[in-house]
């Protein structure tokens, strides 16, 4: 039963976290790709408010990962799972391009699509179909990958 109740209680949190994420992204204007587009516009009309949104994000994720580092299980008792390799190799390099240039392209990213499907707009829904197209590609070739060592 206390398994059961952590678990909901967790997804609540999750929940929350989400719908405060989405909140300070609308508010913070990265779910506006032409803001966004302006951040990255080094040599125009360069806009440098997301820099202090980014800043601020990456302060609270370092005392976050700090914490959890010191911690095996959640506050709700769930266990922590953090990554744990330090590897840059070329697919990071790779993957890391390739999302800098489809984020300087259309100026979204992941969670700010998201934002925008929720809020019905059809480059939000766009982005995530071929997203999660793209996903499904992955996987595929992954899948091709290692029955072709076998």
């Amino acid at each position: 039963m206390k398994r059961h109740l952590n678990t909901l209680v967790a997804l609540a949190f999750s929940l929350a976290s989400g719908l405060i994420f989405g909140v300070g992204l609308i508010l913070a204007g990265m779910a506006n790709p032409a803001k966004v587009l302006a951040f990255l516009d080094l040599a125009g009309a360069w806009d440098p408010s997301l820099a202090l949104v980014m800043g601020g994000a990456i302060v609270i994720g370092l005392i976050a990962f700090s914490i959890a580092k010191k911690r095996h299980l959640s506050y709700l008792g769930l266990a922590i799972q953090l990554p744990t390799s330090r590897v840059v190799d070329k697919r990071l390099i790779l993957g890391g391009l390739v999302f800098g240039i489809g984020w300087g392209l259309v100026g979204i990213c992941p969670a700010p699509a998201f934002v925008l499907l929720g809020i019905g707009s059809m480059k939000g829904a766009i982005f995530v179909i071929t997203m999660i197209i793209g996903m499904g590609i992955y996987e595929l070739l992954e899948r091709y990958k290692k029955s072709t060592k076998h």
